[in-house]
């Protein structure tokens, strides 16, 4: 496992006192026993995460929930934006967790450089506020999951997992407010108003995959469900991205939603 050389968290330890040492970030006293293979987050292999949080507290509370969990693996923290942006640069990682309102920026720079620099990796915002306008920008840059800080339903080490199998992760009260905005947005809105070019680009299969996709299904669960393969699915959801000219699913699903797609 690398050491961030972000100053001033050299290593995921620092700055986070009383928690176990590096070398037993990925030890779990009890694992999940079912758990599937074909997932991403085994425990030979765990889903590695990037921190980024100015608030003490927090990277606490969120280090123990992913050292709690043999299938996440904290490999660095950051505490502003200067210090993501190297951790981004030097650190292998596979999901980071970014908090938007750092000391010297906002964390959506991190999210864009993130996509720029690791086009694989995927991002969760991790914040305070819960502004559907945040929400959408977020999206819109490629974040794939949207968390609220002190949220009952928060579960750190589940959403990194969901988006590292190709799911989207989002509190309850902000998927439900966010769907009532879309909702309103289309009332009145005749089905032959709304986008037909877009519309007729996708196949029904194709809707069908989106529709499960913006559910936050994975690819996994999507081909169970649909009697399909994996590779199937995923085929699908490239050629949705070629039609809609999008890059991420949470983009793809934000298209689809604003212009009526299903």
């Amino acid at each position: 496992m690398q050491n961030s050389s972000a100053e001033p968290l050299a290593n995921p330890t620092q700055g986070i006192g009383g928690l176990r040492p590096q070398g037993q970030f990925a030890m779990h006293e009890n694992p999940p026993s079912m758990w599937p293979d074909f997932l991403t987050g085994q425990l030979e292999k765990p889903v590695r995460v990037l921190l980024v949080d100015d608030d003490a507290h927090m990277r606490r509370v969120i280090a123990q929930e992913l050292m709690a969990d043999a299938r996440t693996l904290l490999v660095a923290q950051a505490t502003s934006v200067r210090e993501g942006r190297k951790a981004i640069k030097q650190q292998d990682f596979d999901v980071m967790l970014v908090d938007l309102h750092l000391g010297d920026g906002q964390g959506f720079a991190l999210i864009d450089y993130m996509k720029a620099t690791r086009p694989s990796a995927q991002a969760i915002v991790v914040s305070i506020m819960e502004c559907d306008d945040q929400v959408l920008r977020a999206f819109e840059l490629g974040a794939a999951g949207y968390l609220v800080k002190n949220s009952w339903f928060g579960n750190y080490p589940q959403a990194v997992l969901q988006v590292a199998n190709g799911g989207a992760s989002i509190t309850p009260s902000l998927a439900r407010r966010l769907l009532q905005r879309f909702d309103s947005g289309h009332a009145g809105v005749q089905p032959a108003q709304r986008a037909p070019a877009e519309t007729e680009r996708l196949s029904q299969r194709e809707k069908e995959v989106l529709r499960m996709v913006a559910s936050g299904y994975t690819s996994a669960e999507i081909g169970t469900r649909l009697l399909i393969s994996g590779l199937t699915v995923n085929s699908h959801i490239k050629n949705i991205y070629r039609k809609l000219q999008v890059r991420t699913r949470a983009q793809a699903v934000r298209f689809a939603s604003v212009r009526g797609l299903f």
